[in-house]
């Protein structure tokens, strides 16, 4: 069961200030912190003033190493006070995939804003991508985990 720490030294808790531009990413469900009625809504200023992490790893969909950067996802998870067990991650064609809350605990999953230091269009698989580092753990190079990585990401529900 996922269970957020409420004080990290990433990520502390705090007011969530609401967003100035357009929301990319909404969280709902099990949340404790909120800035628009039962819901946490980022905009990319939002995401990109959190803590960033950056990994290089090859992927299915590519021939060659990327490199993505942005929060960690149990970043995300512990500022909204995330207390639930499944995340139910929506992209923006409504593709929905489970993710245990557990990964982003176990693994540095990156809520990527960038690619290869570049903003990423929805073109690009953005603006944001939910990312294992695959090349950190043999055990992610498999359709389980590639599947758990949802680009063109708008939504997570958290039961």
């Amino acid at each position: 069961m996922f269970l957020p720490l409420l004080f990290s030294p990433s990520v502390g808790v705090q007011a969530l200030e609401i967003p100035r531009q357009t929301p990319v990413l909404t969280l709902t469900g099990l949340i404790g912190v909120t800035n628009q009625t039962g819901a946490a809504v980022f905009d990319m200023a939002m995401l990109e003033a959190l803590p960033q992490h950056e990994f290089t790893t090859l992927t299915p969909w590519e021939d060659r190493p990327l490199k993505f950067s942005g929060p960690l996802l149990r970043d995300v998870l512990r500022l909204v006070q995330a207390r639930g067990q499944t995340l139910r991650a929506t992209a923006l064609n409504d593709y929905r995939i489970s993710i245990p809350a557990d990964d982003a605990q176990q693994f540095d999953v990156i809520i990527a804003t960038r690619l290869n230091d570049q903003p990423m269009s929805i073109r690009t698989r953005g603006p944001l991508f939910i990312i294992y580092p695959f090349n950190a753990h043999p055990q992610l190079q498999s359709a389980r985990y590639y599947e758990r990585s949802i680009w063109q990401l708008k939504a997570i529900h958290i039961e």
